[in-house]
């Protein structure tokens, strides 16, 4: 066995391979078996990157009978690829910085809906007029949405005719589903509110039996006892219960669930589909345009100076009114937002449980800010129901793994 040192350039890429070197030496015998240790150049895949990094490599060889005029002799030896560490460790770091990124948007998710909560119900307690608050929602929505597409923040959709339809018949039933919100935000407590939200899966599970022939699981149907029996009992000894409050949560439940079962539906066909904040952002602009129309005939005109200077003789602070407003508007759009942009990185499944946890989040802290009254048979049935939504959707996430497999 006879030894040798070679400079062989190969890329970090290179699978185990058959190369020939020439290796200035005149000691070879044919066909001698080599062991060489030598120096390899890897060089970066990249072509514009001429950097080389060393490594101090072994490999096996055989002299070939070939000699050229110089004394120099062709031999082949096999060639390992070198494992790439930094490949790993960047993968590894791309998943944590995801993962971070992704928990810094669940955060930012309930606190601007907490936000939102508050503010918009301070609004509707000094100012309450439904119609006319939402459709502001809906306006400071939209220029957030032109700003976003002005500064090429989102690429803007190309919406065709078919598609056109479509989204306002969905836009209908989200203009109504946040108005009819609105209304009982401004009856009852907001805490009261969201629990009776909290009976959205039953929509959502009686509705897909009807309009799209789905047949529930038995732990999905399970999971409804407690939403529905939770809602229930808190209704029973809510003290700030108002029918017409209760009336427009269930409401709007409906609306909200068919919206999403029609959205289902048209969204199913390839050409009909959106990216999920392009479909929230156009919705969001016919909604304000729904609307407006719709505030004038219930309230009449009622952000008009002259109105607005009534108001300030009966105790509004008109300053403070306006923050609120524009805090309540910008925390209302941005929070959907985000809620859109979180389910293009997670699966539905993941973004209903996200959403029960926020349900729970926004129910204490408007209890906190507000010193809601809460009786303890109350807080009993808020419980159960929060935690049959919750069993709900990990009963969505077993009938999802059944179906995978």
């Amino acid at each position: 066995m006879e030894s040798c040192h070679v400079l062989l350039a190969v890329s970090p890429l290179l699978k185990p391979s058959i190369l020939t070197v020439k290796a200035n030496s005149q000691s070879f015998n044919s066909g001698a078996a080599l062991r060489c240790h030598s120096f390899l150049d890897l060089k970066s895949s990249r072509q514009s990157d001429h950097k080389f990094q060393r490594k101090f490599l072994p490999f096996h060889g055989r002299c070939n009978n070939n000699t050229g005029s110089s004394g120099i002799r062709d031999f082949r030896v096999r060639a390992t690829a070198v494992p790439d560490n930094n490949a790993g460790n960047s993968a590894k770091t791309a998943e944590i910085l995801n993962t971070l990124q992704l928990g810094s948007m669940f955060v930012v998710w309930y606190l601007l809906n907490i936000y939102f909560n508050i503010y918009n119900k301070q609004v509707l307690k000094v100012f309450p007029y439904p119609a006319t608050v939402s459709a502001f929602q809906f306006g400071c929505g939209t220029v957030l949405i032109l700003l976003m597409w002005s500064f090429n923040l989102h690429p803007k959709p190309k919406i065709t005719k078919s598609q056109f339809t479509s989204i306002s018949l969905l836009a209908l039933g989200h203009t109504v589903g946040n108005l009819l919100t609105n209304i009982s935000l401004g009856k009852v407590a907001v805490s009261f509110t969201h629990t009776i939200k909290a009976m959205e899966p039953f929509f959502t599970v009686v509705l897909a039996v009807l309009f799209l022939r789905e047949r529930p699981s038995f732990w999905v149907v399970a999971s409804l006892v407690p939403i529905v029996g939770g809602v229930a009992l808190a209704s029973f000894t809510e003290a700030s219960f108002n029918w017409i409050g209760f009336g427009s949560a269930m409401a709007s439940n409906l609306t909200n669930q068919s919206r999403n079962v029609y959205s289902k539906v048209i969204m199913s066909k390839e050409e009909e589909t959106l990216d999920n904040i392009n479909l929230f952002s156009v919705m969001t602009i016919f909604s304000f345009i729904l609307l407006v129309p719709i505030a004038v005939l219930i309230d009449g005109i009622k952000l008009s100076p002259s109105y607005l200077q009534y108001a300030a003789s009966q105790g509004l602070n008109i300053r403070e009114f306006w923050v609120r407003s524009l805090l309540a508007g910008f925390c209302f759009h941005t929070y959907q937002q985000v809620s859109y942009s979180i389910l293009q990185k997670v699966s539905p499944v993941t973004h209903s449980v996200g959403n029960s946890f926020k349900r729970v989040v926004v129910i204490v802290s408007s209890v906190i800010f507000f010193q809601t009254p809460v009786s303890p048979v109350n807080a009993l049935g808020t419980g159960i129901a929060l935690a049959g939504v919750f069993l709900y959707s990990q009963a969505k996430r077993m009938k999802r793994k059944t179906k995978d497999a």
